[in-house]
């Protein structure tokens, strides 16, 4: 009843909430994604989308569509593959950064295994910087991680405003300098944050670092300070500081999945990864915890 290729061009409009960028990450025309929707809408006898000139939102059907879509989705490809007698072999090297590590993405690596038990996959976690380093140095075959805004690498998986947050009793001092919670370098988030706390003339010194997102965390909870996150990732116990802490803005965050430039024996298994992990992308900008905003004043 719902053809697969209007499935994909449907979730990838769900998860960039563009047409535009689901017609760049599909190698398709713009009015072929807008008529892949407009025909699956047609056969579900639903509008999946509310749209104008400025912003596109899914409807309440179209968020109950993104769970039937997945899972016609992985059925007909794990289909495929098994009439296609067609089975994946070899090593994958994957880095992820710790951001996901919170997330769903283990349950699309569980999904990924189960269906290429022959492949031999490689988990590295890491800073978002050292994983693009590794992947530049060959020691890694694909990457799901951050990217700066000004960085066209990689293709997009999601994009995410970073917001400051912290301990819902923490309160800071304007006449103080910003404790921080920040990763050591390369860390994206860090440098992102060190630079609009610069831009703004604001003062700071590091409270905490730490190479392990669980002892930002614990930091964050213990009320050391604030830190740099992205709003939809944001853990259980912390919150987004509100607007009257005076902190500047941070800017959007792109998160990207980036393959090397040469090609080696292991992109075949990389390329079905990346396709799982686009196929989840909306499943991993959530932890499966509701997310506490007390206090914000957006």
């Amino acid at each position: 009843m719902y053809d697969p290729s209007q499935l994909r061009t449907f979730l990838s409009v769900a998860q960039t909430l563009s047409f535009t960028q689901a017609a760049r990450r599909l190698g398709l025309r713009q009015s072929t994604v807008s008529q892949h929707v407009r025909r699956l809408e047609e056969a579900t006898g639903r509008p999946l989308f509310d749209r104008d000139t400025h912003s596109v939102e899914l409807t309440e059907d179209g968020e109950a569509m993104l769970g039937f879509a997945r899972r016609i989705l992985e059925v007909h490809e794990q289909a495929t593959a098994f009439f296609t007698g067609t089975r994946l072999r070899g090593r994958l090297r994957f880095g992820a950064s710790e951001d996901f590590v919170l997330t769903r993405l283990p349950e699309i690596l569980e999904g990924f295994r189960h269906d290429h038990p022959e492949v031999d996959l490689e988990l590295t976690v890491e800073l978002s910087g050292t994983l693009h380093a590794q992947l530049a140095a060959g020691r890694l075959d694909l990457v799901l991680a951050k990217r700066r805004p000004e960085d066209r690498r990689g293709e997009l998986v999601w994009h995410d405003r970073l917001v400051w947050i912290g301990a819902e009793r923490l309160r800071l001092d304007p006449a103080r300098p910003v404790p921080l919670i920040v990763y050591p370098p390369p860390g994206i988030t860090r440098a992102l944050a060190l630079e609009a706390l610069q831009r703004q003339g604001r003062e700071w010194r590091v409270a905490c670092t730490s190479g392990s997102l669980n002892g930002l965390i614990a930091a964050a909870r213990a009320g050391l300070g604030v830190m740099a996150h992205s709003r939809g990732l944001i853990p259980p116990g912390l919150v987004r500081v509100p607007e009257r802490a005076g902190l500047p803005e941070l800017g959007r965050v792109d998160f990207v999945l980036v393959t090397g430039e040469r090609r080696t024996s292991a992109q075949d298994a990389a390329d079905a990864l990346a396709a799982a992990v686009l196929a989840g992308g909306d499943r991993l900008h959530t932890a499966g915890n509701p997310v506490r905003n007390a206090g914000a004043d957006r």
